[in-house]
């Protein structure tokens, strides 16, 4: 018999053997694909972390040396201001003052006020204790004052800087109310022995007349100086006669009581 002819083997095996592989190798290339898309997200993901943190460092660095740059600033204001004075107050609850008569006038404690009279047709000037709360160099000095009875002396009450007594002499500059009808300012030099008119009688409606209580303040910048009545500003004198510092102090005359009280020293 002749041989018998080979048989055909079949091309499916083959054909699914491929596919497998194909499908393998596809699934592969999607995996290879999705973790290389999560490292590069990743990797974006960290940039940005790392840009956002060395932003907000440099602003956080940034505003820090700005507060540090304003905190200087501020500190320079307030000195150039004089807004980082210190103050001594003195409310008179402490007897600390000269407390007695003379041939001048007389001055006691009342009810944490210091109060003076004169004699009839004089004046009398008193000084502060000689402590360095009480000297005036460069200083702002205040104090509030009232007429008792609401007939203040004519030649008029108030305060005194630059205060030195020298042998029997007082020197100082004084500045004075009267607190009357048409009520009125000046300002006067004591210099050995002698009172000059610095600041003649001026009206000023921003004193209070009666028994209101007045404030009067004389801010001294080296050999200027600066007067205010009730927080308004009044006039400037120049300190012609060079004291520049000394000690503060009150002014009344003739025998209407006044009375002082707050006195504060600003430097």
């Amino acid at each position: 018999m002749p041989p018998q002819a080979p048989r055909k083997r079949s091309v499916w095996p083959w054909l699914l053997g491929i596919g497998v592989v194909l499908l393998f190798l596809g699934i592969g290339l999607v995996i290879l694909v999705i973790a290389i898309t999560k490292i590069t997200n990743t990797n974006n993901s960290n940039r940005v972390a790392n840009t956002n943190t060395n932003t907000n460092t440099n602003r956080n660095s940034n505003r820090n040396s700005n507060a540090n740059r304003n905190d200087n600033t501020t500190a320079n204001d307030n000195t150039n201001s004089r807004s980082s004075l210190t103050s001594f107050t003195d409310d008179f609850s402490t007897q600390k003052w000269w407390n007695s008569s003379s041939a001048y006038g007389r001055a006691w404690y009342d009810n944490e006020e210091y109060h003076m009279h004169a004699t009839a047709g004089r004046y009398i000037v008193l000084y502060s204790p000689d402590e360095p709360s009480y000297h005036d160099e460069n200083a702002t000095v205040r104090v509030g004052m009232r007429s008792i009875d609401g007939d203040p002396p004519d030649t008029g009450y108030g305060l005194v800087v630059h205060g030195e007594k020298k042998g029997v002499n007082l020197e100082d500059y004084s500045f004075l109310l009267y607190n009357g009808p048409n009520p009125k300012y000046k300002i006067v030099l004591h210099r050995a022995g002698n009172e000059t008119k610095m600041v003649d009688w001026t009206s000023s409606t921003t004193i209070r007349t009666g028994t209101s209580p007045n404030q009067i303040e004389v801010r001294i910048r080296d050999t200027k100086m600066d007067f205010y009545i009730n927080g308004q500003f009044i006039t400037s004198i120049v300190d012609e006669a060079g004291y520049k510092r000394g000690r503060v102090g009150f002014y009344t005359s003739d025998t209407g009581e006044v009375a002082f009280d707050d006195l504060e020293i600003s430097k």
